[in-house]
């Protein structure tokens, strides 16, 4: 076995991204002193806490991992670990320490049958420079363009079959990702002439979709977990499923409660809670069918249609990091929030 991380009161957020670092697999037991297991540590722990800024390690660990009895035949445990979507599996004894650790390597990986589609057609106008020669999805953070940020963040949830939406410069996305195998995933491409919309695009799919398949815009950033978002959607038996924001507006001047000409209460300056669209959603394959072909249809007017006809349609609120960037001053954080992955 290698690494592990041993916490106690002089362990640091430091000592865990080196040790990570070390161990070369994007994964750490996390122990006591005793040797008892208390929890794992990844990668994608690691870039959640930096995005919302958290450091203290007991917080960031994940404190109910799978497990099973280190007596276990491997075969039972490989097949376990496909089974729920992961590539790690500590083995521990009766009184929980940590005895070995089990890792799938990429070929062993069970993939998640759902589809995930990314909406990288946009302009980006409002970015200005910045995307007159590069496609908004394609600009650098971190090390990475978004879109290569987002592909692999649904790559760690176990999703590797991705659709990609282009249109403005899509030879750049096009070239750079190609049939996606370079990243562990597997890409098609869908083309559009004209501009469709955020869910025209999915009409112009021609494969057969069984499964509810995510949407995800092509310039969010987001710690969200994929996993939980599309279990919600299956639990509730929604036919479409939209992942909002909750955000809080202050209004910058005294609002006055009036009735007739009575003023009844002023106040000053309130801030209001509201949630927004996440540009994030699950969709089950029937409702692919009411999108017109080749038509322009933007993902909010699939939902009022929904609506209208008696679908479920369910709102799956995320208190996650999640940024869309849009605009010049969006980029700028978002780069921000990233540095340390630079």
């Amino acid at each position: 076995m290698k690494n592990k991380l041993v916490i106690d009161e002089r362990t640091t957020f430091e000592d865990a991204i080196r040790l990570l670092d070390q161990n070369g697999n994007g994964f750490l037991p996390v122990v006591d002193t005793g040797n008892k297991l208390i929890g794992i540590l990844t990668d994608g722990d690691i870039r959640r806490a930096i995005l919302n800024k958290k450091t203290a390690l007991i917080d960031i660990i994940n404190k109910n991992p799978a497990t099973m009895n280190h007596k276990v035949h491997r075969k039972q445990a490989i097949q376990y670990l496909k089974s729920i979507h992961r590539k790690h599996l500590p083995l521990v004894d009766d009184k929980h320490r940590l005895v070995d650790v089990i890792l799938l390597d990429d070929l062993e990986f069970n993939a998640k049958p759902n589809k995930v589609v990314i909406m990288a057609g946009g302009l980006g106008s409002r970015l200005g420079e910045l995307t007159r020669d590069t496609p908004k999805p394609m600009l650098m953070v971190g090390k990475k363009p978004i879109l290569e940020n987002i592909m692999e963040y649904c790559y760690e949830h176990g999703f590797t079959n991705i659709y990609i939406s282009v249109n403005y410069k899509s030879e750049v996305i096009k070239e750079y990702f190609q049939d996606g195998s370079e990243f562990g995933v597997n890409i098609k491409y869908i083309e559009e002439k004209d501009k469709l919309g955020t869910a025209g695009a999915l009409s112009l799919i021609e494969d057969v979709i069984k499964e509810p398949f995510l949407v995800v815009n092509g310039d969010i950033l987001t710690t969200l977990n994929f996993d939980d978002l599309l279990d919600f959607h299956n639990n509730v038996k929604s036919d479409a499923t939209m992942c909002v924001k909750e955000i809080e507006h202050r209004i910058p001047y005294g609002v006055v409660d009036i009735k007739d000409t009575i003023v009844i209460a002023i106040e000053e300056k309130p801030s209001q809670k509201v949630c927004i669209n996440a540009g994030i959603y699950v969709l089950s394959a029937e409702v692919r069918g009411l999108i017109p072909k080749n038509q322009y249809l933007d993902m909010t007017n699939l939902f009022d249609l929904l609506i209208q006809k008696g679908f479920k349609v369910s709102a799956y609120k995320t208190s996650d990091y999640w940024i869309d960037v849009g605009q010049l001053k969006d980029i700028e954080i978002v780069r921000n929030d990233f540095r340390i992955l630079k």
